[in-house]
């Protein structure tokens, strides 16, 4: 994964075009970094799976 495809996955998750992106242990750190960069990054929930893999779902509002 490219920071760009990273991008465009968070940009399809917040506008609805997905509804959750698994993410794989390979990749996590490309998508971590570009995660961490974006300003809305506590409307994004990422559910921890085995193997070190994530699933992320954007979910306004979830966090107090």
């Amino acid at each position: 994964m490219t920071s760009e495809e990273a991008k465009e996955l968070l940009n399809q998750l917040k506008n609805g075009q997905l509804e959750e992106v698994y993410v794989n242990q390979a990749d996590f750190l490309t998508f971590r970094s570009e995660f961490a960069k974006r300003s809305d990054k506590k409307e994004f929930r990422g559910i921890a799976q085995r193997n070190g893999d994530v699933i992320y779902k954007y979910e306004p509002g979830w966090t107090a």
